[in-house]
C-alpha cells in the first residue's frame, strides 16, 4: 500500500518567531518519487519532519490519503525513515537492527522471513550477523534502507542519505535506490542539497529557498524552464552564465540585448518571447546562457537562430570527455551576493547600507519575498567598481567544448549563441524570457 500526500499552506515558525517553512502546498501523488532540493538551511528537512510527524505544523494542513493527518502520531503514519547518519543501533547486528521495528509492531511475530526477504533484495546476506562497527559507510547505509524497507511502510521519507558517502559509492547507490523505489513502487520524499541526485531521482523536483517553493516540475521542466533566476542558477553543472544586459528596442531599428562590449540582435521576425521584452526597453535585465547553449564555430557555420560573439580564452578546465572553456567577453557578470544564501536577506558580509528611506523600504521588500534573488537598481553608468575577487575571476562566460588541446590561454574564438536557448530575468529575478505560464501585468 502507498499513499498520497498533500502540504496545504503549510508553515513552521520556532521561538522568537523564525518561520523556516512559509505556506507550502505540495501534493505528491501515490507511488511518487519527489525530490525537495534547496540550499542547507532552506527548511527542506523540516518539511520531511513535518511529514513524518516529528515536528509539529504551525498553520496549514497535511493530509494522508485526503484525510487529515495533522494530529496523528508518527506511527500511525506507518511512514519509514532514512537518516543521514545511518542511526544503526551499535550494540545491535544487522539482522536486529532491520528486525527491531517489526519487532516492536509485532511483539509475537518471527521477524526473520521479512529480514531475511529484505536482505536477498538489497543483496546484504552477508551482512547481517555484522554490527554496525564492523561495517562500511555503505553498507551501514544498506542496513539502514534495509530497516525502512523491511517494515512495508506506506510511504519512504529519506533525509540525504548519501551525502556521508564518497562520491563513488554515493553514485552507485543512488542508481540501487532508483532501481529499488520503482519496484516497491512506494510514494518516495527525498530530500539533498545535491542537484544531481535530484535530476537523476526524481520524478519531480521541488525547489526550496527560504522555506518557500520557487519551483516544482520534472528534472526536464526545471532545468530547462526555470522560474526565476535563484533555480536556474541552483539546477544544472556548470552553473549557468549570469551576463547583466540592457534590452534596446528602437522603433526605427533591430532589437538587441547590450552586453556591454558586445550585444545579441535578436532575428527578424521576432518570436513572440522575443516581442514580450519590448516592455523592458531601456531595463536592465539578466541574461542567462547555459554552456551548451554557446558553441565554438566559424560564422560561417551558424546556423538559423543563431548570433556571433567573440571571446577571449581565460583558462581551460580538462574534464577528459570535454572542456569547460572560461571566455572573457567584455560582459559584466550578474553577482548574486545571496544565491548560495538559504534566505533572501541573509548576505555572506557585511556592507555598507544607503541611508535613504526608498532604498531602505527596497531591501525590506526584497527580503520579504524569497522568490525574486536579485534586484538591479544601478545603471550601468553608476554601477561600482566590481570587488578585487570578482575582477580576479576566470572570465565571464563558461562554455562545453570538445577536448581540444590547441586552445591556448589568450587565443580569441569566434563563438555562436543559440537564442533558442537564451534565458532572459526581470531586475527582480524573475524569467521573462521564454514567456511564463502567466504573463505579467504591465502595471507591475
Amino acid at each position: 500500500m502507498t499513499r498520497a500526500i498533500s502540504l496545504h499552506d503549510v508553515s513552521k515558525t520556532y521561538d522568537r518567531g523564525v518561520r523556516v517553512v512559509d505556506r507550502l502546498s505540495l501534493d505528491i501523488a501515490p507511488g511518487e518519487f519527489l525530490v525537495l532540493l534547496g540550499p542547507s538551511g532552506c527548511g527542506k528537512s523540516t518539511v520531511l519532519r513535518m511529514i513524518a510527524g516529528l515536528e509539529e505544523i504551525t498553520e496549514g494542513e497535511l493530509r494522508l490519503d485526503g484525510e487529515y493527518a495533522n494530529e496523528l502520531i508518527p506511527a500511525e503514519r506507518r511512514m519509514a525513515m532514512v537518516f543521514q547518519n545511518f542511526a544503526l543501533y551499535p550494540n545491535m547486528t544487522g539482522r536486529d537492527n532491520i528486525g527491531f521495528p517489526l519487532r516492536v509492531e509485532s511483539p509475537h511475530a518471527d521477524p526473520r522471513p521479512r529480514v531475511d526477504a529484505t536482505a536477498r533484495m538489497l543483496g546484504i546476506q552477508d551482512l547481517l550477523d555484522r554490527f554496525p562497527s564492523q561495517l562500511s559507510g555503505g553498507e551501514r547505509q544498506r542496513v539502514a534502507m534495509g530497516r525502512a524497507i523491511a517494515r512495508h511502510p506506506t510511504a519512504f521519507l529519506m533525509d540525504e542519505p548519501l551525502s556521508n558517502l564518497d562520491a563513488k559509492l554515493r553514485n552507485h547507490l543512488r542508481a540501487e535506490i532508483a532501481r529499488l523505489t520503482r519496484e516497491l513502487g512506494v510514494t518516495t520524499v527525498y530530500v539533498t542539497h545535491d542537484q544531481a541526485e535530484a535530476m537523476s531521482l526524481g520524478d519531480r523536483v521541488a525547489v526550496l529557498r527560504g522555506g518557500v517553493l520557487q519551483q516544482v516540475g520534472t528534472p526536464r521542466e526545471v532545468y530547462g524552464r526555470p522560474a526565476n533566476v535563484f533555480v536556474a542558477a541552483f539546477v544544472g553543472t556548470p552553473r549557468i552564465n549570469l551576463l547583466r544586459g540592457v534590452v534596446r528596442a528602437p522603433l526605427d531599428g533591430a532589437m538587441t540585448i547590450s552586453l556591454g562590449k558586445q550585444s545579441l540582435p535578436l532575428p527578424e521576425p521576432l518570436c513572440l518571447d522575443h516581442q514580450l521584452l519590448r516592455v523592458q526597453q531601456g531595463r536592465e535585465v539578466i541574461v542567462g546562457l547555459r554552456s551548451e547553449a554557446v558553441r565554438m564555430a566559424e560564422p560561417s557555420t551558424a546556423r538559423p537562430g543563431e548570433v556571433l560573439i567573440t571571446g577571449l580564452v581565460e583558462h581551460v578546465e580538462f574534464q577528459g570527455h570535454e572542456n569547460l572553456v572560461h571566455f572573457s567577453t567584455g560582459s559584466h557578470p550578474a553577482v548574486v551576493p545571496e544565491l548560495e544564501a538559504p534566505r533572501p536577506g541573509a548576505r555572506p558580509g557585511r556592507r555598507r547600507r544607503d541611508g535613504t528611506v526608498l532604498n531602505r523600504l527596497r531591501e525590506r521588500a526584497g527580503a520579504l519575498r524569497a522568490g525574486p534573488v536579485v534586484v538591479l537598481d544601478d545603471p550601468p553608468e553608476t554601477r561600482p567598481e566590481p570587488a578585487a575577487a570578482e575582477r580576479r575571476s576566470p572570465g565571464d562566460l563558461i562554455v562545453r567544448t570538445a577536448p581540444d588541446p590547441a586552445l591556448r590561454h589568450g587565443t580569441q574564438v569566434p563563438l555562436l549563441v543559440d537564442l533558442a536557448r537564451l534565458f532572459v530575468f526581470d531586475r527582480h529575478g524573475e524569467r521573462i524570457c521564454p514567456a511564463p505560464a502567466r504573463l505579467p501585468d504591465l502595471a507591475e
